[in-house]
């Protein structure tokens, strides 16, 4: 397949940029330990916010994994979830905006409703998760927390000078993420 696209298969070596693109402009012959790839151009230093960001998704990512591992009937809620944590690095990563979709088949306006009055819907009212909830409620509460998390790490991310958000659309995702995960807290909660 490559062959027939034309596309030439290098060594390590060959492969390796002879320079790289630092963001601030400027250029370095090699890549330090401290610095790694914003995007396919340029460097930035690992402390970089968007850097930042994206270490809290992938700590995020791992808590959504062990949650379908504590019960078989989140593994396709909490899938959905990871899928589009996954999707919002992709966006982030390729600058691409984030479609807004269901969420367990949820709109945003409907899961904001469920989440405000969740009594109304699953007649489970609000609660503050605790030992004798179990270890399924107590891995959603650990994972909506890191969402809540990334969430602040993108705000910082992703504003201007002013404070302005330059990416609403991962902001508002994140922010659906950690409702979707408290929904899902109240639905475990409500079968007991």
């Amino acid at each position: 397949y490559l062959n027939k696209e034309g596309i030439a298969i290098l060594s390590a070596s060959q492969a390796k940029p002879e320079r790289y693109a630092l963001l601030q402009g400027g250029y370095l012959e090699e890549k330090p330990e401290h610095m790694t790839h914003l995007n396919g151009e340029f460097l930035v230093p690992k402390t970089h916010p968007r850097i930042v960001f994206r270490g809290k998704m992938d700590t995020l990512e791992a808590e959504l994994i062990l949650c379908q591992l504590t019960a078989a009937h989140l593994i396709t809620p909490v899938g959905e979830i990871l899928a589009l944590a996954r999707r919002l690095i992709r966006c982030d990563v390729l600058n691409e905006p984030v479609i807004a979709e269901k969420l367990c088949g949820l709109t945003e306006d409907e899961q904001r409703k469920r989440s405000h009055f969740p009594q109304d819907y699953y007649s489970q009212p609000h609660f503050m998760p605790g030992v004798e909830d179990g270890m399924a409620i107590a891995r959603l509460n650990r994972a909506r927390c890191l969402a809540r998390e990334a969430e602040l790490a993108a705000v910082t991310a992703f504003s201007d000078r002013e404070g302005n958000p330059t990416r609403p659309d991962i902001l508002r995702s994140l922010n659906r993420m950690s409702s979707m995960l408290y929904l899902l807290m109240i639905q475990e909660k409500s079968k007991k």
